[in-house]
């Protein structure tokens, strides 16, 4: 998968756009800035507009190329964010490190989604909140439809209600839904599709 992303965010349009998710943004908006961690973040559209609103802002990513265009969105903004490159278990992150965790389109192989839920809980404080927005099961037939929504066409991969309550079980639970939305993001999620959200307040 390193190779298919690296491909893609090598070609000079910035693959989902440059503007933040409008769920991620309009949760992160009710938060007070502090420090938050980014998974699987691409091209830094979430991480760049966390940094323009006052957040201490580190991520990663298996891609080099979307690191190289999160840096350079990042100096086009004015702002700093700390990006490495890698898979979680090899990030140097401290337990508790983290108010807050963003999980956009965070799509995990699944023999190891779980394992990697439950590494990014240990770095959250407890009272710190992770903001979760992917793709959910149904999304497949919406993509049947219309390709340009985007998103994995491997079910394994999306997201399910229950899925995410049995990862993150130490949670009290702001929000937890499907719902279908339209999406306008770059290049390659455009039109209605499926989505999980998630918003919840580490407890334990």
């Amino acid at each position: 998968m390193k190779d298919t992303w690296n491909d893609r965010y090598s070609q000079p349009a910035y693959a989902y756009g440059t503007e933040p998710n409008q769920y991620f943004k309009a949760q992160l908006d009710k938060l007070s800035p502090g420090k938050i961690l980014f998974a699987a973040e691409g091209e830094g559209r979430n991480a760049v507009y966390a940094a323009s609103r006052g957040w201490s802002v580190s991520a990663f990513d298996t891609s080099s190329e979307g690191q190289k265009k999160a840096l350079r969105l990042a100096e086009s903004k004015g702002v700093e964010i700390d990006y490495q490159v890698g898979e979680i278990q090899s990030m140097d992150y401290e337990a508790g490190q983290f108010d807050a965790i963003g999980l956009i389109f965070a799509h995990f192989q699944a023999d190891v989604r779980s394992f990697y839920h439950r590494q990014l809980d240990s770095l959250l404080r407890v009272g710190g909140v992770i903001i979760l927005e992917a793709f959910s099961k149904n999304n497949l037939a919406h993509s049947m439809k219309n390709v340009r929504i985007g998103g994995p066409k491997d079910v394994a991969l999306l997201f399910s209600i229950e899925e995410v309550r049995s990862d993150f079980p130490n949670y009290a639970i702001e929000e937890l839904s499907e719902v279908e939305t339209e999406l306008s993001e770059g290049l390659y999620h455009n039109g209605l599709g499926s989505v999980i959200r998630f918003v919840g307040r580490k407890q334990l």
